[in-house]
């Protein structure tokens, strides 16, 4: 058990721990989690302009993911699909319809524009060896916008999980605006396949939302789908459809698929059904409209850590100023060693001073006359000459020297000393130079990745009671004391549908609340079936009359069941009692009829129910007279006038 112990503490803590950082979870900095990211990295690496095969895009990522071909290409696959840091040639498989890519040996892919300007810049990125120790791979990438909303994720770690969906492009960018300029912002999801999408519960991101399927009812006797709702195929919307149409929920004669590059799906419907009849039952019963989750959980300072969209944004924000400070920083210092290095240039070839080496004997005594040679140019230099700046000086060839432009060289040291200036100018301002970097980036995108294909709207949830029709016949068989849809002998007491819940009470007093049956055993006698639905049930007074086991008297029990629990059997009156008569009208004579006895002519009593008081179901019954009952039944008319 020691063993165990140890084994449960260490490794599986470390597993754990490992699966929620580097396996299932995104990190907030770049959206990605450690697939994509070395995927991406591997992609930057490769890239030549030229498309690579994919196949040999995973082996080359191999040597920075660990864990196989197979879980690799899966991935690439997922994020070129989403057309934005992956360009891709082949197929590639079909969004809208489901299919699988091709094999990997046929088709071809390389990093786009986008994902370069977004991601890479490996001057200022963190690197760290990878698994094996022979090459290093980044940490995360440094991006410019908050992948993680813009592609979403999800993923199940070790009693974790995250789902997070995408967002538009040019709203992510619009809020990350705002949040520069101190505005307020909000961002709601947007999904490649379209559709509609209910909000209202969305919660920053930590609710959820009902997204549904584009229809379009222009003609009455038949429904296209044009949009899909995010999660969704044709063949798992197709599929979802037949099933409820086969089980008679939906009325669909002939479903066609005529999907290519955008969705259509045609259902015709059947003789004297139209269009407007049929929409709510597709939202209620089949995958046109579906409810989805959210839990924005990602990494952030290597720790996991549940957020929201707001927070996101900011994050990013901060992130962007800091990634724009640290680039400019970076090229302050490059432009600064190009400037010093050229006027060191122009000092050496201008006033001659590789003239002063000529008759040095020694390394050293060639240094120090170079050094001691800009002596005088010391006011002209950006810093000190140091070794290395002497070592690149005598570098430089005969015939460059013999040829140079002095002309040109002013022009360079203009225009880096201009662009130094503007470098300065830039880090005094960084928000409003962050603001231009990201106008430049939605410049640069087409209007249809731009475009917003989710439309928002508002609407409720179809009630599926509501929407299903009540075509099932519910018979019972007073002979046999079947009762269901399943029952063909009998007579036909409601109509119903399967989402229905009916009150029966039993011949025994019992009485329950349940689904409707297929077939069920219920006694033959069965006094009341009828629908449970608890604004209705409570409306209906159930009058019992039933007689004591032990002396035989009659009693009545006036009472509304307002409360139940489903499946449960409730006694209405003592488990004891025969029931003689149950009924649910209001107000009724009814007759009870006593055991003949010895000198006593009166075999018969009459009473009306108004006299007695309505009570709870726990109450006991009332007293109706002090001689043995046989039987009681309500006066009819007929009887009445006799």
């Amino acid at each position: 058990m020691d063993y165990v112990e140890s084994l449960f503490n260490t490794n599986f803590l470390e597993y754990a721990s490992y699966v929620i950082r580097d396996r299932a979870i995104p990190d907030v900095e770049d959206g990605l989690k450690p697939v994509q990211r070395r995927i991406l990295h591997s992609l930057f690496e490769m890239d030549d302009g030229k498309f690579h095969k994919v196949a040999n895009v995973v082996g080359y990522c191999m040597k920075y993911h660990p864990h196989g071909d197979a879980s690799i290409g899966n991935a690439l696959t997922v994020l070129a699909n989403k057309s934005l840091f992956i360009d891709k040639q082949g197929n590639f498989g079909n969004l809208f319809t489901g299919d699988e890519a091709s094999a990997p040996r046929y088709i071809e892919c390389r990093i786009t524009e986008f994902a370069k300007d977004i991601l890479f810049n490996p001057h200022i990125t963190r690197y760290v060896p990878s698994y094996d120790g022979r090459n290093k791979e980044p940490v995360v990438f440094r991006a410019k916008l908050p992948v993680v909303l813009l592609i979403g994720a999800e993923g199940i770690a070790v009693g974790m999980s995250t789902k997070i969906l995408p967002h538009n492009i040019r709203e992510i960018i619009e809020a990350e605006k705002d949040c520069l300029s101190g505005k307020s912002f909000t961002l709601y999801p947007d999904f490649q396949t379209g559709g509609l999408i209910d909000v209202s519960d969305y919660q920053d991101g930590k609710g959820k939302v009902l997204v549904r399927a584009k229809l379009d009812t222009s003609d009455d006797k038949r429904i296209v789908i044009r949009e899909l709702p995010f999660g969704s195929t044709t063949e798992s919307l197709i599929a979802s459809i037949e099933a409820a149409s086969k089980s008679g929920k939906v009325k669909i004669s002939e479903i066609n698929d005529y999907t290519a590059e955008q969705v259509e799906i045609e259902l015709k419907l059947p003789r004297g059904v139209y269009a407007p009849d049929v929409v709510d039952a597709l939202y209620a019963f089949t995958d046109c409209e579906q409810s989805i989750s959210c839990n924005l959980l990602v990494i952030q300072d290597n720790l996991p850590v549940q957020t929201s969209v707001t927070e996101v944004i900011k994050t990013h924000a901060k992130q962007l100023t800091a990634l724009l400070k640290d680039e400019l920083l970076y090229e302050q210092e490059m432009l600064t060693d190009r400037l010093h290095l050229r006027t060191l240039e122009r000092i050496f070839i201008e006033e001659r001073i590789y003239k002063k080496i000529e008759t040095m004997k020694t390394a050293e005594s060639v240094i120090k006359a170079v050094i001691k040679g800009f002596e005088p140019f010391k006011a002209e230099l950006i810093r000190e000459v140091t070794e290395d700046d002497v070592d690149r000086l005598l570098k430089i060839p005969i015939r460059r020297i013999s040829l140079y432009d002095i002309q040109k060289n002013r022009a360079e040291v203009q225009e880096i000393s201009a662009r130094l200036k503007e470098i300065a100018r830039l880090l005094k301002n960084l928000k409003k130079y962050a603001l231009s970097v990201l106008d430049g980036i939605l410049a640069k995108l087409p209007p249809e990745v731009t475009a917003r294909k989710t439309e928002i709207t508002g609407f409720t949830k179809v009630d599926v009671k509501e929407a299903v029709n009540r075509d099932l016949s519910l018979r019972y068989d007073e002979a046999t004391g079947y009762l269901g849809t399943a029952v063909t002998t009998g007579k036909e007491i409601l109509k119903v549908s399967p989402y229905d819940r009916i009150f029966i009470l039993r011949k025994s007093g019992v009485y329950t609340v349940m689904d409707v049956p297929d077939r069920l055993f219920v006694d033959t006698g069965m006094w009341y079936c009828g629908f449970a639905e608890k604004e209705v049930l409570s409306q209906i007074l159930f009058t019992v009359i039933y007689k004591d086991e032990k002396t035989q008297y009659p009693y009545i029990k006036r009472a509304r069941v307002e409360s139940y629990i489903l499946n449960r059997d409730y006694l209405f009156v003592p488990d004891t009692a025969t029931v003689l008569y149950a009924g649910t009208a209001e107000n009724f004579e009814f007759t009870v009829q006593y055991t003949p006895k010895p000198r006593t002519k009166k075999t018969e009593a009459r009473f009306k129910t108004a006299d007695y008081p309505e009570k709870g179901l726990k109450a006991q019954g009332v007293r109706l007279a002090e001689r043995e009952a046989e039987a009681a039944a309500p006066v009819t008319k007929k009887n009445s006038k006799k």
